[in-house]
């Protein structure tokens, strides 16, 4: 498998996860602390950190400690991968779907074909 089909399929696995959708949303409205980023999951500190490390071996986010504190933000460059994977598939589909419009104006239902 190719390494962007590799990549892609991490991503799209993190992002299974309603948890770690909802920590990218927050995450996409700036840095915070993994504490911070724990208080409205009802869930030990540890959980938090294994739904983190599954974020960021996708490259979804990013961490950096100083100190004692654990800051996370988000990684808007990852996304892109994923944006162009689907972008793809809609023009594709855009362009099935022109040809089947296409097909349909020249061979009008109940005409002979």
């Amino acid at each position: 498998m190719p390494a962007a089909g590799a990549d892609l399929d991490l991503m799209f696995q993190a992002l299974a996860d309603p948890t770690r959708r909802a920590m990218v949303e927050r995450l996409g409205r700036g840095p915070t602390s993994v504490s911070d980023l724990a208080q409205p999951f009802a869930m030990s500190l540890p959980a938090v950190v294994q739904h983190l490390a599954v974020l960021e071996a996708s490259g979804l986010v990013a961490s950096e400690k100083v100190g004692r504190v654990r800051t996370c933000r988000m990684e808007p460059a990852a996304f892109s991968l994923a944006e162009q994977w689907i972008n793809q598939r809609r023009t594709d589909w855009e362009r099935r779907l022109d040809r089947l419009g296409e097909h349909l104006r020249q061979h009008p239902q109940g005409e002979p074909k």
